[in-house]
Parts: structure tokens; C-alpha cells; sequence
């Protein structure tokens, strides 16, 4: 298990599938200013953010949970298990619509 955030290994996912961390946060609904914590160490993730950065990065949620470091949830034990793979995707649309209109 990572003890801390693997800023390395999770900009190697990325760039193995030719995306950016602007993409990986609109995915997650969360702000690029959010995802620069969590790169930095600064900031956990919740565990549809977990869940949602393992449907980007075509791996299981552990995976995630182990890269980012010692306290991330795993997903399916708490409520944000409850969110579908569908209300992700609508939250990240509307998170980069959010940033398109400023």
C-alpha cells in the first residue's frame, strides 16, 4: 500500500490513455484546484471520487484506494457506494460545463 498520494503512477495512467488531470477531475465533479490537493497530498478522496477514478482509469477502485495512500475509502462500504456509474458521468459533465461557462 502507497503510504502517500503516487503523483507518478496516477500521471502514468494518464498518460498511457492520453488524458489530463483537467479531464480526471471534471470525471470526479471535482474543481482542478481540489485535484491539485490531492496530487499535493493535501486532500483525501471520497469514495466516488475513488470509484470514479477507477472507471477513467480502467481499474478496480483497490487499485486507486492503494495508489492514493493509506486513509482512502474504498468504495461499497459507506453511501457514496450508492452512486451509479451514470450520476458520475452527468456530475462530470456538469463540472466541466460549470467550467466552460466562466
Amino acid at each position: 500500500m502507497a503510504l502517500f498520494f503516487d503523483t507518478a503512477w496516477f500521471d502514468a495512467q494518464l498518460a498511457e490513455r492520453g488524458l489530463s488531470r483537467r479531464v480526471m477531475a471534471a470525471a470526479a465533479g471535482m474543481s482542478e484546484a481540489d485535484l491539485t490537493l490531492v496530487f499535493k497530498d493535501q486532500r483525501e478522496l471520497s469514495e466516488a471520487e475513488v470509484a470514479a477514478f477507477a472507471e477513467l482509469l480502467g481499474t478496480v477502485p483497490a487499485e486507486i484506494a492503494k495508489q492514493a495512500g493509506v486513509s482512502t475509502p474504498v468504495p461499497g462500504a459507506g453511501p457514496d457506494a450508492r452512486i451509479s456509474a451514470l450520476e458520475r458521468r452527468v456530475a462530470a459533465l456538469e463540472a466541466e460545463l460549470a467550467r466552460l461557462k466562466r
